[in-house]
């Protein structure tokens, strides 16, 4: 992304103040900013250089061209309108070159069309916290408009969700302010009724919905009274990933009496079929989930989500490709069904995928560029950083600080651990109230049985100004996210910050001889933590992210298969939720939630999938996993590498670059995926051929999971016609050849490779024309040079003169 582009993003979610009517509107003019300003209007010197600390911004230069560039604003506005019917707000002149404006619709409209006008982005304060995902990956601008916008974005496909179910009702699914929903006859799938309502759970958007649970019912782990023996969604999460998806545009999200802007999924006029598999208390059984898959694909489901997967490799088949799991996947890619599953959240550890075979598209989960950080200020002018998506303390006055500990009702109690702040019954009101209350972080909140939504609640009961969190000891493993409360509140993560905290409190608090409080000198102040931070070094692999490399059986020897596939937003992701949903603590009873997961990443893929298969009803699932993978980026949005969230040996999380192995092929580009120039396709009988050719596979054990024969011995895994090339042991030389194929018009394609010294990586044809809709081979040889005892990272690049790029990622491990 440009610099200009991303500064653009910045200003959109800035908070903006309306006042009386009409409507604020973000304006970008023609010309050139400060920052990028590099000459050619005739009395300004160039101001641009090479980073925003290098300019001085009091510069004659920079102070002139900012003068002009206002003036020029504010001649427009004089022109087009009358003193008194506007109010110019900023003009913005340093990253963007425009201004934010209160006007009128009408106002907007006749300057959206006015001379020197870029455009005119209508009521931005809506943006300022959204599900920020389809602005990231450029939805609407760039891809939605491309299906008609986004009232058609994903029109006719069914998305299948393999998962807790939905709640029916949230708006995220309503047909209230849509379009009718048409008859869909090729979706053949049933809509259980709603044995507490009379209702069946369709509305002509959500197109199917069914429960399964017979297994679970066998092994006596399902209880009627709370896992709702109905598509009834009974933890969150499944409505979670169906409005990632396919959930509706414009979807106001309301929490604690704050607006934090509008979701959408990523293909909101996709139908969502409903196959609950997922219980509230013990998750679910694989026999359960291949009964849903089979039902999905028998309904007629265009793509199938699942974020679910086995908690190892199986040990009941000599290859994970043969697992009662992926076996139901790869008969629905037979029968023309893109399935989307997470990696699993087992990262930053190799080897931790729980998605194993090449029919399916595997996806990595990465941190996005919106980011939530806060901070206090204590009274000795220590400023400490946490997480607080929370108002700040009012007036953004400090307010003396109380521990818990120290405020008792009962010094008896300590067996229900106060310090959590869980009961307010334990704590005395009096010395609480109007003062910001200490609390620590014990392995309750780990456990799940405390968390800050409850903090938040006995703060309030006891009339706090706010509370603080305190991580006294890391635990290994323990994410920290933020969490939305109404009242101004934030958590403390760092363990050296919580010292200087705890050590300024224990030096501010006055005590007698037996060690009460006499006196409560600390004070602190909560920043307002609503507003989201962005940042350029986005996206990032997030830390839980399960990481390659795939395994071919239980004893994790390593597969030529290159996994996780693709990347995509998994963090921190706002969506639906249902009301009843017991999964995060942080958000019972709330109508959405801000959750982490791969279970996020794969949602957004089956959604872009949706709209590639809208585009290419034709096309094949490996045909639009080809378009996904070859066109995604291994670039952050500042131009650089692709950095992976890892551990340091002393559990701290540190940034390295990422490999393949983090991201697969890289991160999702939606806008290239819908034309991607040239694809690499593969059939139902190449997987056949790639499982026939795995290293000691039992042919028979093909024959009884597939019904397929293996017809000719021989081959290499490598040999696939997949977007990607993994070899785990070379030695000497090995030849694989891809087939590309021509969606695009003609073309002329120079191909070049680039890989790690260890290993020589070259590819035949030097260049190649491919017509439109013909195919062409390739020849790619890997030669061991050196041996490193690691893998080797590399890719294949094809640019063609029209304009297309071609990436396919390539890792081989050497071996004399």
């Amino acid at each position: 992304m440009k610099k200009m582009e991303l500064w653009c993003m910045l200003f959109v979610f800035l908070p903006l103040l309306v006042m009386g009517s009409g409507d604020i509107y973000i304006v970008t003019m023609e010309g050139e900013p400060i920052v990028s300003y590099s000459g050619g209007v005739e009395g300004f010197a160039p101001t641009a250089t090479d980073s925003v600390e290098e300019m001085d911004i009091t510069s004659e230069a920079v102070t002139s061209y900012a003068l002009h560039l206002e003036k020029q604003h504010d001649a427009l506005l004089d022109s087009l309108f009358e003193v008194g019917t506007y109010k110019k707000l900023y003009s913005y002149r340093h990253l963007i070159n425009g201004f934010s404006i209160h006007i009128s619709p009408e106002q907007a409209e006749a300057l959206s069309r006015a001379p020197g006008v870029k455009y005119v982005e209508e009521d931005m304060k809506v943006k300022k916290l959204t599900t920020h995902t389809p602005q990231f990956l450029g939805l609407p601008t760039g891809v939605w408009p491309a299906g008609g916008g986004f009232d058609r974005a994903g029109e006719d496909i069914v998305i299948g969700f393999v998962d807790s179910g939905i709640y029916p009702k949230h708006p995220s699914f309503s047909t209230y302010n849509s379009d009718p929903y048409g008859p869909l006859p090729r979706y053949r799938g049933n809509c259980e009724i709603d044995p507490d309502t009379k209702r069946d759970f369709c509305n002509g958007k959500i197109i199917g919905a069914q429960h399964f649970a017979k297994a679970a019912i066998a092994a006596g782990a399902f209880n009627p009274t709370i896992d709702f023996a109905s598509p009834l969604d009974g933890d969150g999460h499944g409505s979670h990933t169906a409005a990632i998806a396919a959930g509706n545009n414009g979807i106001p999200v309301r929490m604690h009496g704050h607006e934090f802007g509008k979701a959408s999924g990523m293909a909101p006029r996709a139908r969502i079929a409903v196959y609950k598999v997922l219980y509230r208390l013990f998750g679910g059984y694989v026999s359960d989930v291949v009964a849903a898959i089979e039902q999905a694909v028998q309904d007629g489901v265009d793509i199938l989500n699942l974020s679910v997967g086995p908690n190892s490799p199986p040990t009941s088949t000599k290859t994970t490709f043969l697992n009662p799991f992926d076996a139901a996947l790869l008969s629905a890619v037979k029968a023309g069904v893109f399935v989307a599953q997470a990696a699993g959240n087992g990262g930053p550890f190799p080897k931790t995928l729980v998605s194993f075979s090449p029919w399916i598209t595997t996806v990595a989960a990465a941190v996005d560029d919106r980011r939530y950080k806060n901070h206090i200020i204590l009274g000795n002018g220590k400023l400490l950083p946490g997480l607080g998506l929370s108002p700040a303390t009012h007036g953004n006055k400090s307010f003396d600080l109380v521990s818990a500990n120290d405020v008792l009702l009962d010094s008896s109690i300590m067996k229900y651990n106060p310090l959590d702040c869980q009961r307010p019954e334990l704590l005395n009101k009096k010395m609480v109230e109007g003062r910001i209350l200490l609390c620590g972080y014990s392995f309750n909140f780990v456990s799940g049985t405390a968390s800050i939504k409850k903090v938040s609640e006995t703060a309030k009961s006891l009339g706090a100004a706010g509370f603080i969190v305190a991580v006294e000891s890391s635990y290994p493993g323990t994410k920290f996210d933020p969490v939305p409360v109404g009242i101004p509140g934030i958590l403390i993560s760092d363990v050296s910050k919580t010292k200087d905290l705890i050590d300024y409190y224990n030096s501010s608090t006055k005590r007698d001889w037996a060690g009460r409080p006499l006196s409560f000198q600390a004070m602190a102040s909560i920043e307002d933590g609503l507003a989201p931070i962005l940042h350029k070094s986005a996206p990032q692999v997030a830390l839980f992210s399960s990481r390659g490399p795939d395994v071919r059986d239980f004893s994790f020897q390593d597969a030529d298969v290159l996994k996780p596939d693709i990347l995509a937003p998994g963090n921190l992701i706002w969506a639906a939720w249902a009301p009843n949903g017991i999964d995060e603590a942080n958000f019972v009873g709330e109508g959405f939630a801000m959750v982490s997961g791969t279970s996020m990443a794969a949602p957004h893929i089956a959604g872009i999938a949706a709209l590639v298969k809208q585009r290419y009803p034709h096309w094949s699932p490996a045909a639009i996993k080809s378009a996904l993978m070859t066109t995604a980026t291994t670039m952050d949005r500042e131009d650089r590498p692709l950095q992976a969230q890892q551990y340091s040996k002393s559990e701290i999380m540190t940034l390295e670059q990422a490999t393949p192995f983090d991201y697969g092929s890289g991160a999702v580009d939606p806008k290239a995926a819908l034309d991607p120039g040239l694809i690499l396709d593969a059939s139902y009988q190449d997987y056949i051929r790639f499982l026939c050719s795995v290293p000691d596979v039992d042919p028979h054990e093909i024959l009884n999971i597939t019904s397929s024969a293996c017809n000719a011995t021989g081959g290499h895994p490598a040999d696939l016609n997949s977007p990607s090339i993994a070899i785990s042991h070379l030695e000497g030389t090995q030849t694989v050849k891809r087939t590309v194929t021509n969606v695009a018009e003609s073309e002329t394609y120079v191909i070049t490779t680039r890989m790690s010294p260890e290993i020589a990586l070259e590819a035949s044809p030097p260049a190649m024309t491919v017509l439109s809709g013909a195919s062409r081979e390739m020849t790619v040889s890997l030669t061991v040079r050196s041996v490193t005892g690691g893998y080797s990272f590399g890719e294949i690049l094809m640019k063609g003169n029209r304009g297309h790029k071609v990436r396919i990622p390539v890792v081989a491990a050497g071996f004399r």
